[in-house]
């Protein structure tokens, strides 16, 4: 369950807790005309960044161009009571201690060579800001306020926090 408290008063540790706990988001490279698309992130608070392997050859990496470009990451937790969109300079950046760091099996299930198939790579999305909307989940809460709002002639109260904020790093 969201901590509405937290996505209030640290926005940001809660946006870390919750990617840190999530299979995948949708990525995306702004104005490329492509759609978001299915990633799974890699937390790396301490440099504000989220990492993500793909290949060379992936739709992403061509919208890019060599300089990179600005990024777009979407997530909703497990218990869809927390929902984040931020936004960064996403890079190719193949470092290998990275590769290390974040190995596990599900990559290793994508690259025939593992950690030296000549077709891995990855990207670093360096986060600038994002938005975060938390509510409890608790659906007793969210049904006795939509039924009480179908009954007055007052919307819903509010459920939740939604917070705005830049990265630190």
């Amino acid at each position: 369950m969201s901590d509405v408290d937290k996505a209030r008063e640290n926005p940001e540790a809660l946006f870390w807790e919750e990617v840190e706990d999530v299979n995948a988001g949708m990525l995306g490279v702004e104005g490329s005309g492509q759609h978001l698309q299915p990633m799974s992130p890699y937390s790396d608070p301490e440099n504000a960044s989220i990492w993500f392997f793909t290949e060379k050859n992936a739709d992403l990496l061509d919208a890019l161009g060599p300089d990179g470009g600005k990024a777009i990451f979407s997530v909703v937790s497990k218990s869809r009571d927390f929902f984040a969109c931020a936004t960064g300079e996403l890079i190719e950046n193949l470092d290998r201690a990275k590769v290390d760091e974040y190995w596990n099996p599900v990559a290793a299930a994508w690259y025939a060579e593992g950690k030296d198939d000549p077709n891995l790579t990855l990207l670093q999305l360096k986060l600038e800001d994002a938005s975060i909307w938390a509510s409890s989940g608790n659906p007793f809460a969210f049904a006795w306020r939509i039924a009480k709002g179908n009954f007055s002639d007052d919307p819903p109260e509010d459920m939740g926090e939604r917070n705005h904020f830049r990265f630190a790093a």
